[in-house]
């Protein structure tokens, strides 16, 4: 296959595909390699992330993508440990700290219906 400098595949007509690879370099203040990755955004993602770098005061695409990420990992891990917490009590009400009234129905309801 002829190069994308080669003069015969311009002329020919074809288009050379790009092939995004992933790189590493080191990280500031890490000995460790960092890896670039790419995502495809629709107009209107990019619209709200672009509002939310400004609101964050991110200054970059990296940055707020990062904070994404550490973000998403930190509701995993809260997702993971209230599975615990289920398999721990088996499916039984975990109990409340003493002087704690158990919330009403009506009070986790009120509390579904928050938004915030």
């Amino acid at each position: 296959m002829a190069s994308k400098t080669d003069p015969k595949s311009r002329a020919s007509g074809t288009t050379a595909r790009r092939r995004t690879a992933t790189a590493t370099r080191p990280k500031q203040g890490d000995s460790g390699a960092t890896s670039v990755a790419q995502v495809r955004l629709r107009p209107d993602e990019l619209e709200d992330l672009q509002q939310v770098m400004q609101t964050l005061k991110l200054h970059s695409l990296s940055d707020a993508l990062r904070e994404g990420l550490r973000l998403l990992s930190r509701e995993a891990t809260e997702v993971a440990a209230s599975q615990e917490i289920r398999d721990f009590y088996q499916g039984a009400q975990a109990p409340t700290p003493e002087g704690v009234l158990p919330a009403t129905a009506d009070e986790l309801a009120a509390a579904d219906e928050t938004e915030w």
